[in-house]
C-alpha cells in the first residue's frame, strides 16, 4: 500500500499520472504568410491615434467630467484619410496621429463622424504625414468560415496578429441603440493592448472590418463589416454627409398561422406583420399602414421570419437591404398585402437625425441645455442623460423616463418637441421645502405649455402674481417659487455651486 502511494506521488511530481500516456502537444494553427512571426509597423497601413477629451456631465449640465485619453489604431485609407470608430472621438478636444515605426506625430481633424454606424474619418493636418503607407482596400466578400486577422501594435511598434474565425454574419444593434446593421461575429483569442480601442480586422491584406465590441471571457468579437464601411465612405464623399436611411416601422414574424389569418393573408406564406408605423418617416409617407404584411423589398422576397436570401450571406434580415445596400434618397418598392390584396408602395428613404426624436438617442460633442430657476434645475430628457445611470440604465434610471424614451413614438406621435424635466433641486432660499423633489416631467410653467427649453425660458419671463408656477405630470403636480426670491438667489447659486451661467439654451 505504501509502495503504491509512493509511486503515485513520484508520478504526480513528474507531471503525469500512472497508467496514463502523456498527450502530444496540440499544434497551433498555421497563420498566413502575412502573420508569421513579428511584422514591423512600417510594413502595414496603420497609424496610432491618440485622443484626449472631456465628456459632458448630464447630472451637472453646467460642467464637464474629468478629462480622458484614449489610444487606438487607425486604418489608412485612400485620399489621405484614417478610419476609426466614432466612439473613439466622441467629445474629443484633440486628436493626434502617430507613425508607429518612427513616433512622428501630427494633429488630425474629424472629417465625418456617424455615431449610429460607429464610424469616423480622420484627416491629418500635415498632408504629407501618411506618405509611404499603402492605403488599405476593402474586402467586401467575407462570409462565414473565413479567417480574419486582428491587427494590434506593441509599444515597440511590432505588429501582433491574432486570427479568428467568422462564425456568424447577421444584423445586430450598434452601441448608439438607434439602428441595426450588418455585423460579423468572430471567435478569436485576442488580448487587450493599450491601443485596442479600435482594432482593424484584415483578410488577405485588405480591411474586412473594425472591432465593434469584444467579450474577453467568451472570446467573442463583433465587428463593423466592410460593406457598412463602404457605405459610410461613399456617403462621406458627398458635399453633405447624409447618414444611413431609416424606414420607420416595427414588425413581427408571421410564423403563427393565426396571425396570418387575422391579417387576411392569401396565397404564399411569408413576410412580416407591421406592428407600428412612425409618423413623418419614409414608410408612413409612402402609405404603409399598421397590419400590412411586407412580403418583399424590391426583387427580394421576405420569409415569415423577416429574412431574405442574400447572394453572399444566405438568409439574413431584410433590414440589411436598407442599411448596407440603399442610400438616402433612393426609392425602394415595398410589396405588401393589405387585407389579402397585393399592393406596391414606393418608399423614398430618408435619414432620421438625432435631433428629430422627442427623446434624442444620443447627444455627443455638444453641451446639454439647462435652465436654473431659483434652485430648480431644468433639462431636456435624452438617452444621454439616462445613460448616466450606467450600463444597466434601463433598470436603474427613473422608470418614468425610461418609459418615455422607449415609447416616445406612441406617446408623442406629432413629434417636434422635447420632454422638459425637473432633474434636481439645489438648496436655496427660494426652494426651501422642495429639496426632495426630482425626476419630474414639466407640463406647464406660468400657465404656458412647455415643449422645449426655449418654451420654458420664455414662460419664466411672465410670473403669475409674483410667483413662478411649475405644473408637473406627477406629484406634487404644482410648485410655486417667489419670483423675486428666485432672482435674488441667482448670484449665491452661481458662487456656491460653481455655475458659469444660470442657463444654456439650445
Amino acid at each position: 500500500m505504501k509502495a503504491a502511494s509512493l509511486i503515485f506521488l513520484i508520478a504526480l511530481l513528474a507531471g503525469v499520472l500512472p497508467l496514463q500516456a502523456k498527450k502530444p502537444p496540440v499544434p497551433s494553427p498555421k497563420l498566413p504568410a502575412m502573420s508569421q512571426g513579428v511584422i514591423q509597423a512600417k510594413e502595414v497601413s496603420l497609424v496610432r491615434v491618440n485622443v484626449t477629451g472631456q465628456p459632458f456631465d448630464y447630472f451637472r449640465p453646467w460642467q464637464k467630467k474629468a478629462p480622458f485619453s484614449k489610444r487606438a489604431l487607425g486604418a489608412v485609407l485612400p485620399h489621405g484619410h484614417v478610419l476609426v470608430t466614432a466612439d473613439l472621438v466622441a467629445n474629443q478636444n484633440y486628436v493626434e496621429l502617430e507613425r508607429a515605426e518612427s513616433g512622428e506625430k501630427t494633429a488630425a481633424n474629424v472629417v465625418v463622424v456617424d455615431y449610429e454606424a460607429n464610424l469616423a474619418l480622420l484627416e491629418p493636418t500635415d498632408k504629407k504625414f501618411l506618405e509611404g503607407l499603402q492605403p488599405l482596400e476593402l474586402a467586401l466578400d467575407t462570409v462565414v468560415g473565413d479567417r480574419l486577422a486582428a491587427w494590434q501594435l506593441e509599444s515597440s511598434g511590432t505588429l501582433v496578429v491574432t486570427e479568428g474565425l467568422v462564425t456568424t454574419v447577421g444584423v445586430t444593434m450598434y452601441p448608439a441603440d438607434v439602428s441595426e446593421f450588418l455585423t460579423y461575429r468572430l471567435s478569436i483569442p485576442m488580448q487587450y493592448r493599450d491601443n485596442s480601442y479600435t482594432v482593424p480586422l484584415v483578410k488577405g491584406q485588405k480591411l474586412a472590418a473594425l472591432l465593434l465590441r469584444f467579450d474577453p471571457r467568451t472570446q467573442v468579437l463583433d465587428a463593423i463589416p466592410a460593406p457598412i464601411i463602404a457605405h459610410f465612405l461613399k456617403d462621406a464623399e458627398s458635399a453633405k454627409y447624409q447618414g444611413f436611411p431609416s424606414l420607420g416601422i416595427s414588425f413581427f414574424p408571421t410564423r403563427d398561422p393565426e396571425l396570418r389569418d387575422y391579417a387576411g393573408q392569401t396565397g404564399k406564406t411569408g413576410g412580416v406583420y407591421i406592428t407600428s408605423v412612425e409618423p413623418n418617416l419614409p414608410a408612413a409617407k409612402a402609405g404603409v399602414q399598421l397590419g400590412d404584411i411586407v412580403t418583399a423589398v424590391g426583387e427580394h422576397e421576405i420569409d415569415e421570419n423577416g429574412n431574405y436570401v442574400d447572394p453572399l450571406y444566405g438568409k439574413i434580415q431584410f433590414s440589411n437591404l436598407l442599411g448596407a445596400k440603399a442610400y438616402v434618397g433612393d426609392v425602394v418598392p415595398l410589396h405588401v398585402q393589405r387585407g389579402g390584396k397585393p399592393l406596391t408602395l414606393n418608399v423614398k428613404l430618408e435619414h432620421r437625425a438625432a435631433q428629430d426624436y422627442v427623446v434624442p438617442p444620443y447627444n455627443l460633442d455638444e453641451p446639454p441645455a439647462y435652465y436654473v430657476l431659483g434652485g430648480l434645475i431644468f433639462q431636456e430628457l435624452s438617452r444621454q442623460y439616462l445613460k448616466e445611470w450606467g450600463g444597466n440604465w434601463q433598470k436603474d434610471a427613473p422608470q418614468d423616463f425610461v418609459y418615455l424614451d422607449r415609447f416616445q413614438s406612441e406617446l408623442f406621435p406629432e413629434g417636434h418637441q422635447r420632454v422638459v424635466i425637473l432633474s434636481q433641486v439645489l438648496p436655496a432660499n427660494s426652494t426651501i421645502g422642495y429639496d426632495d423633489f426630482s425626476y419630474l416631467v414639466v407640463k406647464k410653467v406660468n400657465g404656458k405649455e412647455v415643449k422645449s427649453m426655449s418654451d420654458l425660458a420664455e414662460a419664466v419671463k411672465t410670473p403669475v402674481n409674483g410667483f413662478h408656477v411649475i405644473e408637473t405630470h406627477d406629484d406634487p403636480k404644482q410648485l410655486e417659487l417667489n419670483a423675486t426670491e428666485a432672482a435674488a438667489d441667482a448670484e449665491a447659486l452661481q458662487r456656491n455651486y460653481g455655475l458659469p451661467a444660470m442657463q444654456r439654451l439650445p
